[in-house]
């Protein structure tokens, strides 16, 4: 990851036509190779944050920059040459008879030769763990393997910029992780930019580089997990929770007064605070 911002969102404020605000005072820029996620409870503005990055909605005021460039000055081709945004349902987004004819229609909309679109759609199909499908119907595929051919269609276009509206929705916690491991590896070996928006506050810490609280339409924090997740109260306020293990080990050391130095977010950290814990109190016996 660069320090080169590939999206730059610049005091972007958006009113729905019924009178809601739907989005003020957005200012967020993302790195080239980010992985960031937007959190935030429902209805908090993150569907409408990423329809703005893409293009879909023109804001009311401020600027969204792709690449440096004002994205109202774009066409539509350009801006889809370089982002695509992924939908929360991937029966909003599949329409072909088969999964070769859904990941083929945008490359060959683009004019390329068959050869090169088969050579595309193959690839994209085993970056997304679906090789040997290719043939099948669409609407037999099972609900994870929708959702990731839907990310199919978007690298064989060459998208480099991922836009995701929940893509662990609606999975079980195998097929959230499996989900969650294949973004990162499109993320850290193919070098795709990824903004995901999610209210999944456990896979967080695990995947993301950076992340941005949603809440009612206005970013309230940002940074790392670690700098996002040292404040509970700020959380509850949004809706939000801190992940499951940082809850307890916050509740450890606030309430039992048990010695940590840091709110370790995942398993592997927990383990190492606890039994680093442990040691320190063994010593002083």
């Amino acid at each position: 990851m660069d320090s080169v911002a590939r999206i730059s969102v610049q005091d972007v404020f958006y009113r729905y036509a019924d009178g809601t605000d739907a989005l003020a005072d957005i200012n967020l820029n993302i790195s080239r190779g980010a992985f960031v996620g937007l959190l935030g409870a429902n209805g908090s503005g993150k569907t409408t944050l990423l329809r703005t990055m893409d293009g879909l909605i023109k804001c009311s005021s401020g600027t969204v920059l792709l690449d440096g460039q004002d994205i109202r000055k774009l066409t539509p081709k350009e801006i889809y040459s370089k982002v695509g945004l992924v939908f929360q349902s991937p029966d909003d987004q599949l329409f072909a008879p088969t999964l070769f004819e859904d990941v083929a229609f945008g490359p060959l909309n683009m004019g390329l030769s068959p050869a090169d679109v088969e050579c595309r759609v193959l690839q994209a199909l085993e970056d997304v763990e679906l090789s040997g499908l290719q043939k099948k119907n669409v609407h037999n595929l099972s609900y994870g393997q929708r959702k990731r051919a839907c990310i199919a269609g978007l690298l064989a276009m060459g998208h480099e910029v991922l836009l995701l509206d929940e893509p662990t929705a609606g999975l079980d916690p195998m097929g959230e992780y499996r989900m969650m491991r294949l973004l990162q590896k499109l993320n850290k070996e193919s070098g795709v930019t990824i903004v995901m928006a999610t209210h999944s506050v456990d896979l967080v810490p695990v995947f993301l580089d950076e992340l941005s609280i949603l809440s009612k339409g206005r970013i309230t924090r940002g940074g790392t997990p670690e700098e996002v997740f040292d404040a509970p109260d700020d959380m509850a306020d949004v809706k939000l929770r801190l992940p499951h293990i940082a809850e307890l080990i916050y509740k450890l050391k606030h309430e039992d007064k048990m010695d940590f130095e840091r709110v370790p977010l995942t398993i592997g950290e927990a383990r190492r605070e606890i039994l680093r814990s442990l040691e320190s109190s063994l010593k002083r016996r």
